[in-house]
């Protein structure tokens, strides 16, 4: 799994052990494959009731534009009847649209310590 996400830009520099712990302590992940590969991840994280924030949302470039992420996001949609979901986006807000996500005029984040990658 990380040979593959780090040759698509998506660890931002975490460890196997980190990936492997932060898709263990999800609520909810997906992880789409092509023939024994990892061609997209999608994940949910999640109180279980009211709250579900969807994260690393992820789709090898030969696969985009083709439905993989929404496939990946309806599967864990399916999970979640009754919370509002929410995400992060600063390149797919079209997309994330078409599926029926709605722009909030605020939000705010905070990165407690150091972020994986230094300059992010």
């Amino acid at each position: 799994m990380k040979a593959t996400l780090a040759g698509d830009d998506f660890d931002n520099g975490r460890t196997p052990e980190q990936l492997r712990a932060s898709f263990e302590q999800s609520h909810a992940a997906v992880i789409a494959c092509d023939g024994g590969r990892i061609v997209g991840t999608a994940r949910v994280l999640s109180d279980g009731v009211c709250n579900a924030y969807v994260v690393d949302v992820w789709t090898l470039s030969p696969y985009r534009r083709r439905g993989v992420a929404r496939r990946m996001i309806e599967t864990l949609e399916a999970g979640l009847k009754g919370q509002h979901v929410y995400l992060v986006t600063d390149d797919a807000a079209d997309f994330y649209k078409k599926l029926g996500f709605k722009e909030q005029p605020t939000g705010m984040s905070k990165v407690v310590g150091v972020w994986l990658r230094s300059g992010d």
